[in-house]
This record gives structure tokens, C-alpha cells and sequence, in this order.
């Protein structure tokens, strides 16, 4: 949807811009005021991530706990549905700094085939994932929402500028997580706790457009409430989870914690908006 709207924005804006391009400075004042550096940048991108391996903590509905070491977790970014994302960024008066607010759906699949170490009650053993899971994945989305401060650097041109950001948000994941040999599962969307972000990236623009590359460093601790239940849409998702909160009710499959940080590359391109002089290349 994001990269639709960003292709009906640039198809009709192109003219306009070209013709504003061709303006007298005192004729653009004339029509649109005084010319600022403040732009809206709306865009959007695809890219590759790499997740650490984690431990998994189970908190069971009989009090007992599980945690499994080191599991490890595949991105398969090019597998549908796709690694992706969609930004917009105001710049402010100064130039170099702005605000972003950024949704990234990553992925998480666990490795069936992986060995593990397994502590619980006695002694620690080794199985396999699918020893110990039907399902263990985050594959509609390992889906993060941040709200980032940007500061472009100082040697960038009027054409590339680099920029550095940091930013917090929160990690709304679709879990999917089913025990060998249980009926119930988790399959639905929740809040799972917040994400910290680091960004740092190269802004290559020309009249109207800006394409960009960027680094993405993100860590989400997770604490995922195991429901038991085929979830449907986000928002119903996430209201149920909301009423089970508020009415003092524990999951009914206990609870997984784990922490999920990974590195990603990113590419992408966008539409900006704002004074037609001031944002140019």
C-alpha cells in the first residue's frame, strides 16, 4: 500500500516540480511565501536482517519454568511475506535535524532441525526444536513502531547527505507458538515490549525524490503473553490483549520472554515534500 501511494504521489507531482524548477526566487516567494528548509519525507524500503541467537524463558501455567539456550533465527527476508518497511520524516528549519517515524516487519523463524540445550526441572538436555515445538516463529511480523531524532552530518553535498539517528518504540510481533504434542496455540498479534533503535544512513536526493541505504541496529526484549488463541486482525488482537490486562488475567499457556537484536541493511526510496526551492537536489 505504502509503495502504491508513494508511485501515485510521484506520478503526479513530477510537472509541477519541473516547472517550479524553472521559477525566478522572487516569482516561488510570490506564490508560496517565504522560502523555508522545512520537507516532509515519506517513503519506503526493503532490506536484509541478521538476528543473534537468543534464550527463551517459559513461564508455564503450572509454575513451572523452560528456558531453552541460544536459539538461533533465520530472516528469510525475500520469502513472502517480505522484509519491508515505511517512514515519514519532517525536517525541521535548521536542516540538519528531523524526526522519523518508522515501521519496520522483520521476521524470526526458529531452526526446527536445531539442537539445543534444555533447563527445566533435573538435569539440562539437548533436543531439537521440533522436539520441543510444532511452531516457534515471528513471521507476520517481528514488527517494530519507533519514533527517531535524525541529525544530518556535517560533509555531506546538496546532493548526498549522511544522517545518524537514534529512536524508542515499541515491538508489536505476530507470535505463533505451539508445543509438541499440545492442541492450543498462540497465533496473533501483540505488544510485547518496547525496542530501542540506532540508525545511520546516505540520502542520495534529486528534485523531488530521495533514495536511500541505511544501517539499522535494533533490540527488542520480549515478553510474549501465550493466549492459546487464533487471533485475526492487529487491532482485535491487540484489544483483546488490552481487556486481559486491565480484567487481571493471566495467558493461559504462561508466558515466553526472549530479546531479539538484530543488524539490518536497508534500501529504499521516497517522495519529499515542502518548499520546492529549498528541497531541491
Amino acid at each position: 500500500m505504502a509503495l502504491a501511494a508513494l508511485a501515485a504521489v510521484c506520478a503526479t507531482s513530477t510537472l509541477p516540480v519541473i516547472e517550479a524548477k524553472q521559477e525566478a526566487p522572487e516569482a516561488a516567494v510570490a506564490r508560496t511565501g517565504p522560502l523555508t528548509d522545512r520537507e516532509t519525507f515519506i517513503g519506503a524500503y526493503t532490506g536484509a536482517p541478521y538476528t543473534y541467537s537468543s534464550n527463551l524463558h517459559f513461564q508455564r501455567p503450572d509454575g513451572s519454568e523452560l528456558t531453552i539456550n541460544d536459539v538461533a533465527w533465520d530472516g528469510k527476508p525475500f520469502d513472502d511475506p517480505i522484509y519491508y518497511g515505511a517512514r515519514v520524516i519532517r525536517w525541521t528549519a535548521m536542516s540538519r535535524i528531523g524526526s522519523m517515524f518508522d515501521f519496520t516487519h522483520g521476521k524470526a523463524y526458529s531452526q526446527p532441525e536445531q539442537e539445543v540445550s534444555v533447563t527445566g526441572k533435573g538435569e539440562p538436555e539437548t533436543k531439537k526444536i521440533s522436539d520441543i515445538f510444532h511452531k516457534l516463529e515471528f513471521t507476520h511480523g517481528h514488527n517494530m513502531l519507533t519514533l527517531n531524532g535524525l541529525f544530518r552530518l556535517p560533509w555531506g553535498t546538496s546532493a548526498i547527505k549522511p544522517y545518524v539517528g537514534l529512536g524508542a518504540g515499541i515491538s508489536v510481533p505476530h507470535t505463533e507458538v505451539q508445543f509438541r504434542g499440545e492442541r492450543g496455540r498462540t497465533y496473533e498479534y501483540q505488544f510485547t515490549g518496547p525496542v530501542l533503535q540506532v540508525v545511520g544512513g546516505l540520502e542520495l536526493r534529486v528534485p523531488r525524490l530521495s533514495y536511500f541505504v541505511e544501517y539499522k541496529f535494533t533490540i527488542a526484549p520480549y515478553r510474549a503473553p501465550l493466549h492459546l488463541r487464533d487471533g485475526s486482525l492487529a487491532f482485535a488482537d491487540l484489544w483483546h490483549q488490552f481487556l486481559r490486562w486491565w480484567e487481571g488475567s493471566e495467558p493461559a499457556g504462561g508466558w515466553l520472554t526472549t530479546r531479539l537484536t538484530s543488524h539490518q541493511v536497508i534500501a529504499g526510496m521516497g517522495y519529499r515534500s515542502g518548499n520546492v526551492l529549498a528541497a531541491g537536489p
